[in-house]
């Protein structure tokens, strides 16, 4: 059997529009691809206790993480349809307004994607070993819960 080694998902400091837009320009030439369907995690700029924030510090268990994401990966592949799939994760300081989290999903059915992106995004908050420290503009800081 062929052992496997999880992808790094992490980009260091935000996701760029550029690197997205790349990302889909890739897929142009997958005729087979009837869907996409995207979300991007962005942050906000969050009042809480009179403090607005102003970036999030992400750090995580990397190994552990990039394990993580991969049974996630996989597991989607084995519950729908999907022809491709991407996953990347900031790591640093992202800014209010940037992207920190991009997931890509593709098949060759509409459906397909809007339950997929569902199913990832719910299970990385809800196994992914991530954690952000909101930094607030009076660089006060305090660990994000996920919700």
């Amino acid at each position: 059997m062929k052992e496997h080694k999880p992808k790094n998902v992490f980009i260091n400091g935000a996701i760029s529009s550029e690197f997205i837009a790349n990302s889909i320009a890739k897929h142009q030439t997958k005729t087979s691809i009837g869907a996409h369907n995207i979300f991007l995690g962005q942050v906000r700029a969050d009042i809480i206790d009179g403090r607005t924030v102003q970036s999030i510090e992400y750090t995580a268990y990397e190994d552990m993480a990039n394990e993580k994401f991969h049974e996630i990966r996989e597991s989607a592949f084995e519950k729908f349809e999907l022809t491709c799939m991407h996953i990347y994760h900031s790591i640093g300081n992202v800014k209010a307004g940037e992207v920190g989290l991009f997931v890509f999903v593709s098949s060759k059915k509409r459906k397909e994607v809007f339950h997929a992106i569902e199913f990832i995004v719910e299970q990385i908050k809800k196994e992914v070993p991530v954690f952000g420290k909101e930094i607030f503009e009076d660089s006060s800081h305090q660990w994000k819960i996920n919700t």
